[in-house]
């Protein structure tokens, strides 16, 4: 398994896809954030979805894959359990979808929604304000929730995890109608030439 993950340009991806590559592009984001924003044409599998149904996604792909995210980080963890499962043709979208928005390649937009990583820094910035002004004013023990949501925060980056993303995600505001099931991802994903 290869320990720096095959990625690829947005340019090289729009290139991949006016050509007619044989590719199928998996945005493993939320329901909700891939409404706001996705690359045309490409299939929303999110990675909880991805994680807990690996082996058969990975049966089901028989062609060069390109994972998308926001940033690279969910499309990494998502290319390291394709990789788990045997299939190694996926490749990671430097710079994810706004990358690829940026650079003109072709998008649907949605509602609008904070991306989930903005929301993570939103909450943990103001639970350290919050910690910090609760401790000045309030309690010094209070001054703790900033201690806390830093450590939270460094543990974050040395494990490429974000547990308070995954909670972020489980909120109402993050769901949409039309959130993927595996039945549905299954039956949305190109037949496979085998």
């Amino acid at each position: 398994m290869n320990a720096n993950p095959q990625t690829t340009s947005p340019e090289e991806l729009k290139d991949w896809i006016t050509s007619g590559a044989q590719i199928v592009v998996l945005d493993v984001r939320s329901a909700a954030e891939f409404e706001t924003l996705h690359i045309k044409g490409s299939y929303n599998v999110p990675l909880p979805l991805l994680a807990e149904h690996t082996e058969e996604l990975a049966k089901k792909l028989d062609t060069k894959v390109v994972l998308v995210c926001q940033s690279g980080v969910r499309a990494t963890e998502a290319k390291t359990k394709l990789a788990s499962a045997g299939f190694s043709e996926a490749y990671v979208l430097d710079g994810g979808v706004p990358a690829y928005h940026q650079a003109g390649g072709e998008t649907i937009e949605g509602s609008k929604r904070w991306a989930l990583e903005r929301q993570v820094r939103m909450v943990a910035g103001s639970l350290v304000v919050a910690g910090l002004a609760g401790g000045k004013f309030l309690s010094p023990q209070l001054r703790t929730v900033a201690g806390v949501i830093g450590a939270g925060l460094t543990f974050s980056a040395a494990t490429n995890t974000c547990a308070m993303g995954k909670a972020l995600s489980m909120m109402p505001w993050n769901k949409t109608g039309n959130e993927p099931t595996r039945e549905s991802v299954i039956a949305q994903l190109p037949v496979g030439r085998s």
